[in-house]
């Protein structure tokens, strides 16, 4: 696992300053290749073959190819026994990489399980390729203007290179409506996300840049189902995690484990235990303390000491020691976007405390949610008959009572209400939203309206329905949702981020490609049966943990946000959101933020988590965009 930087198209590159923004990625090793007007930067985190064989940009043996590559190959062994005899230099995964692109092309990426984003040019044909893995657990930034184009792991390596600070409205609206931005787009309009499973072609043509972008992996949502017993679906997906587990257990370096006491990471480390029941196997949990009961959810910390000593792991409790205040530009500065969660903070102790004790590798129980249904919004669907029986003014007029929203229950029934005259796709979609469309326009100032022009977030997961077409289940289509959204541009970033801000490498077994191909084609009642979440994932714990565990309410990784809100950063909400600020901005209107902030702290509406991304955008513009408008600014006044 490392960082990755680099590009094509200038005479001089700032290389100092783009690779090491990223080291923290990378502390084993930092180096550099440069040809021509190309310039490849890697900073690494020795996982496998920890020797100087596996240092990166890595050039083929014949010289054509070099690459830069972030992440990790599971079946990387089993591709070489596909390649022609040949000696290798590193028993490096990267390595695989180069020999698979010299037999079979840039199409070895179909080939490839695991998690990655790499750059390979190619001398011959004077070609850059950028690809990122098929669910993008592993992040990549680009520029792409007429004459340049740069990439990075993180958005922060590419700021030396961006031509000015233009803000992107669209990405504005969406990290206000969903807490993150899903697809391509990011705060800045000269940079973009690669999408999970695609490859950039890039060419320098007579001083320009020509771009070529192509997917190659869709997830396979065809509205075609898996026709076996349920039985033999549960043994079926029991062999399948026991394999995704066994190879991401590959590694040269101590390995650990996330183990929140919830399904997802118990089950993981209990399938750890089974294939390696003699082995030592250190685990880490969180400490969240009490006062997240306002937000829905409940200290685990019983739960994990409970399956620790179930499955006989060391448990590692690290405590929940946050200050919030101290930390959240820290926090923002490591995201690269102004996401609006808490749970990154958690993952930064854990990673941390792990990291302290020497693992650099840690497997989690992220993605079970997203691929076998275990949202509160999936068992909305249960409610969808009687949500189209019931009369729109009947549904606004209940959503319309002094419901509290103080109580997590009736904050759920009240968004539900509000929504009932909506089509069900809209409907659904909205179950996203955090902030309603006409809050949201409220805040506004009349120049970010005039940017956005009539855009609106939700029509995202629209376009994600086409591309699908053959998939009638609505429960697969809000699968597939998440795993083009919520879960890459949300869940993943966070968790790479700030477990490489400590050097540790974070390992997501429910993204293995045979068990997604497996869950995307069970039925979808394997998934969600009536209420109940995971079914079949929750089957096959059956064999491993106590029912105590499985069956128990959905909690969360979360952190009393409501109560910061309100008390903790009062002031700090005042300092940063007050008048003088946000007319500095110029993105949002002062006073409608103002009484915002003034309904939410009276209980009269549930604006906490809009408040907190409203903070999280101000401290992305005074730490991102001022780096850039400084270099421009400088570089404009030079004589």
């Amino acid at each position: 696992m490392c960082g990755i930087v680099g590009g094509i198209g200038l005479d001089e590159w700032p290389i100092e300053d783009m690779v090491s923004s990223i080291a923290h990625r990378g502390p084993d090793h930092h180096a550099h290749f440069v040809h021509g007007q190309l310039f490849l930067g890697h900073t690494r985190l020795s996982i496998l073959d920890t020797s100087a064989n596996g240092h990166q940009p890595m050039t083929s043996s014949d010289g054509n190819a070099v690459i830069v590559f972030n992440g990790e190959i599971y079946n990387h062994l089993d591709i070489r026994q596909q390649l022609p005899q040949t000696s290798y230099r590193s028993t490096s995964d990267t390595e695989t990489l180069l020999h698979a692109y010299q037999h079979w092309g840039i199409d070895f990426v179909e080939r490839l399980n695991g998690i990655f984003a790499f750059a390979l040019y190619d001398r011959k044909i004077e070609t850059l390729f950028v690809a990122r893995d098929r669910f993008g657990v592993k992040p990549c930034y680009y520029v792409a203007t007429e004459h340049f184009f740069a990439f990075s792991s993180e958005l922060k390596a590419l700021l030396p290179v961006l031509q000015d600070a233009a803000i992107n409205e669209k990405a504005v609206a969406n990290y206000l409506t969903f807490l993150w931005s899903p697809g391509t787009d990011t705060m800045f309009k000269e940079v973009h996300k690669l999408e999970m499973g695609h490859v950039l072609r890039i060419q320098l043509r007579g001083g320009k840049i020509e771009k070529q972008d192509s997917l190659f992996y869709q997830i396979p949502f065809d509205g075609i189902y898996t026709i076996e017993s349920e039985s033999r679906l549960i043994d079926q997906c029991e062999d399948l995690l026991l394999r995704a587990v066994e190879r991401q257990l590959l590694s040269d370096v101590p390995v650990g484990f996330f183990l929140s006491g919830g399904l997802d990471s118990s089950l993981i480390v209990a399938l750890a235990r089974k294939l390696h029941p003699d082995r030592h196997l250190s685990c880490f949990t969180i400490d969240a303390g009490n006062d997240i009961a306002d937000e829905g959810f409940t200290n685990d910390l019983t739960y994990a000491k409970w399956v620790a000593n179930h499955l006989k792991v060391d448990l590692h409790v690290v405590k929940a020691d946050i200050n919030i205040v101290r930390d959240f530009d820290q926090m923002i500065w490591h995201l690269d976007e102004p996401q609006a969660d808490a749970a990154p903070l958690n993952v930064a102790n854990i990673c941390q405390e792990a990291r302290r004790q020497g693992i650099k590798v840690l497997l989690g129980g992220t993605a079970g949610d997203d691929v076998f249904s275990g949202y509160r919004r999936h068992q909305a669907l249960n409610f969808e008959t009687w949500i189209k029986l019931l009369p729109g003014p009947v549904a606004q007029l209940l959503a319309s009572l002094p419901i509290s929203v103080k109580i997590p229950f009736w904050r759920r029934i009240k968004k539900v209400l509000s929504e009932a005259a909506l089509s069900t796709e809209k409907r659904l979609a909205n179950y996203y939203r955090w902030i309603n469309e006409d809050e949201l326009t409220k805040i506004f100032s009349a120049r970010t309206m005039e940017g956005l022009s009539g855009y609106k977030s939700t029509l995202f997961f629209e376009s994600c329905s086409m591309e699908i077409p053959s998939e009638k289940s609505w429960l697969n289509k809000m699968l597939y949702w998440e795993m083009r959204s919520f879960l890459v541009d949300h869940n993943l970033n966070y968790t790479d981020k700030m477990a490489m801000a400590h050097g540790v490498e974070v390992r997501v077994p429910f993204l293995d490609n045979d068990l997604v191909e497996f869950a995307c084609k069970l039925p979808p009642q394997m998934k969600l049966r009536g209420s109940q979440t995971k079914y079949i994932l929750k089957k096959v714990a059956e064999r491993y943990l106590p029912k105590e565990v499985i069956y128990r309410p959905k909690t969360g990784f979360g952190a009393p946000v409501r109560k910061w809100i309100t008390e903790d950063l009062a002031s700090h909400i005042q300092s940063k959101l007050g008048a003088v600020r946000l007319k500095q901005i110029e993105l949002f209107d002062s006073s409608a933020v103002a009484s915002l902030v003034k309904r939410n702290s009276e209980g009269k509406i549930d604006a906490a988590y809009t408040i907190w991304c409203l903070l999280a955008i101000e401290s992305w513009l005074r730490q991102f965009t001022t780096k850039v408008e400084s270099r421009i600014e400088t570089a404009h006044t030079k004589p």
